[in-house]
């Protein structure tokens, strides 16, 4: 039999001794674990949760990867590339690939009897994933686009919408100025979407491919570019690779050349401001783990103290150092995992409850989102768990010290 666990769990599960282990002491105890560990899953989930809407919302408004012309990605200027079969297929084994399409932008001014607004047109068809802007469409429906044909349908998103003052169905006209010439489109406005990313909002719609490469005055086989996505988001890297090696500084016919660029590298801003909420997630895990831990520390000083008589006693019939050490750690086990599991459930129930109902509300026009994204993570609220147990003994190890200098002689002081 483990005899300092055996004591350990007397002492915890005693409620007949009049002498008992002081209830505030490990209330209070119990409580700091709990509300620690509360916290900590609360804050995990919510970054977890808040980083990975904003990237998918980015990428879902472009892709993991995108090729183009050099000019485009790093020079700001629409030059077309010419994708041939043979490229395609390149294109198709990067590794990872889950899915490509193809893409055209165009600029142009919408207007309405009392209004106009600059915009960006991103050509899409048939072979472009809609399923993010099927999440975010708030009216109306999304037409088929093609790149054989015009349908004169475009989506717009509730920004421009609003200033504007138009809704689904509605016809707007749009001009488009290329060189000297000017041409006038009158198109329907067959849905409206709102991501909240005003990056986007503001100056984004979507129309056919084929409507995009004829105003651009291309060749129907010129685009602005390919987009791929890939089936991990830890296979960027990986596939941007690739790209690197056999499709960046290769040539169409007409002299362009190819290059790539990933998610990140098109959008630093947003993801180096996504990067600096780990710093805070791991500032918050280091205070409440303090704060935990100390809360155990000071808890368990008062129960040692309480318990001296014991400890005399202990020592009196041969009982090592080291045995009355062990007798308070698991005490202290008990306590914690106590802790453990009401701060779980306190930390995932506050998680679940924000999940299903979106209670917390936040600014959209600040943070992206018009509530608290969470994301239930439960490898890592295990790896929380397993930390704050291991780290909560090992910070109470030093104190347990304290048994050491206590004596069967000064024990009987305390009776």
């Amino acid at each position: 039999m483990n005899f300092p666990l055996y004591i350990a769990r007397r002492i915890y599960t005693d409620s007949g001794d009049k002498k008992k282990v002081s209830k505030p002491a490990l209330y209070i105890a119990t409580a700091g674990v709990a509300i620690g560990l509360a916290v900590m899953i609360v804050s995990v989930c919510v970054i977890f949760g808040f980083k990975h809407t904003i990237r998918n919302k980015v990428v879902g408004l472009g892709s993991h990867l995108t090729v183009a012309s050099y000019n485009a990605l790093h020079g700001g200027e629409q030059t077309p590339i010419d994708v041939t079969d043979s490229m395609l297929t390149v294109i198709r084994k990067t590794p990872g690939q889950k899915h490509i399409e193809r893409y055209a932008i165009t600029q142009g001014i919408l207007k309405t009897d009392s209004d106009f607004i600059g915009v960006v047109y991103k050509g899409i068809a048939a072979d472009y994933d809609t399923t993010f802007i099927h999440s975010s469409l708030k009216s109306g429906f999304i037409p088929k686009f093609s790149d054989k044909a015009s349908g004169n349908k475009i989506l717009v998103s509730q920004i421009i919408a609003d200033k504007l003052k138009i809704k689904a169905g509605d016809k707007v006209y749009s001009y488009f100025i290329n060189g000297s010439d000017i041409r006038a489109r009158r198109f329907t406005v067959a849905g409206i979407y709102q991501t909240n990313m005003s990056k986007f909002d503001e100056t984004l719609c979507f129309c056919d491919l084929y409507t995009a490469v004829k105003l651009n005055g291309w060749e129907e086989s010129q685009i602005s570019g390919i987009e791929i996505s890939v089936a991990d988001y830890k296979a960027i890297d990986q596939a941007s690779n690739y790209l690197v090696k056999n499709v960046n500084r290769a040539e169409d016919k007409y002299g362009v050349m190819y290059s790539s660029e990933t998610i990140q590298e098109m959008y630093p801003q947003v993801f180096s401001w996504l990067d600096l909420l780990d710093l805070n997630v791991w500032i918050i895990l280091a205070l409440m783990t303090c704060v935990a831990g100390i809360t155990i520390i000071s808890g368990l000083l008062i129960i040692i103290l309480e318990r001296t008589n014991m400890i005399g006693i202990l020592k009196a019939l041969g009982c090592r150092n080291k045995s009355v050490r062990h007798v308070f750690l698991w005490f202290a086990a008990f306590i914690i995992g106590r802790g453990i599991l009401i701060g779980d459930a306190i930390g995932i129930g506050i998680v679940l409850l924000q999940q299903f109902t979106g209670i917390v509300k936040l600014d959209a026009s600040v943070y992206y989102v018009d509530y608290v994204p969470v994301e239930l993570n439960l490898p890592i609220i295990l790896l929380i768990n397993i930390s704050t147990l291991l780290i909560c003994l090992l910070v109470f190890i030093g104190p347990s010290f304290l048994v050491s200098h206590i004596t069967p002689a000064k024990s009987m002081k305390y009776e």
